[in-house]
C-alpha cells in the first residue's frame, strides 16, 4: 500500500461524511498518473504555491496605508495566514483540510481587485 494510499484511507475512517475524500475527486483535464506519495489534493497545493502568479503575490501589498518601517502585509502573506486559518476550520468540522488549503490560496487568483 503506498503513501497516497495509506492518507485516502486515514481520510475515510476519520473525516465527516460530508467531507470531499481526495479519492472521489472528479479527476483533471487532462489526465495524469497518480502520485504513489501525495494525494491530488495534495499535489493541487503545491502546484499552487510553486506557481508563478502565486511568487508574484509577495510584490504586491495587501493593504498600502503608508507603514512605517518593514511592518507591510503582502498578498502572498495574507493569502498563507488565510489558508491557515481555513486549514485549522476544516480540521475541526474534520473536512478534507488539503482541499481546503488548495480552495483558499487559489481564491487569491480568482478574486475580483479594486484598484484607485
Amino acid at each position: 500500500m503506498t503513501l497516497r494510499e495509506q492518507t485516502e484511507q486515514r481520510e475515510r475512517e476519520t473525516l465527516s461524511s460530508r467531507a470531499c475524500l481526495a479519492e472521489q475527486t472528479r479527476g483533471r483535464a487532462r489526465p495524469e498518473e497518480p502520485c504513489g506519495v501525495r494525494t491530488c489534493f495534495q499535489v493541487d497545493t503545491d502546484r499552487i504555491v510553486y506557481c508563478k502568479s502565486f511568487r508574484r503575490l509577495k510584490h504586491k501589498t495587501q493593504v498600502f496605508l503608508q507603514p512605517e518601517g518593514d511592518h507591510y502585509r503582502t498578498r502572498m502573506t495574507h493569502t498563507i495566514e488565510v489558508s491557515r486559518i481555513a486549514r485549522t476550520i476544516a480540521r475541526a468540522l474534520r473536512l478534507n483540510e488539503d482541499l481546503t488549503e488548495a480552495i483558499a490560496r487559489i481564491r487569491r487568483f480568482c478574486a475580483k481587485y479594486y484598484t484607485a
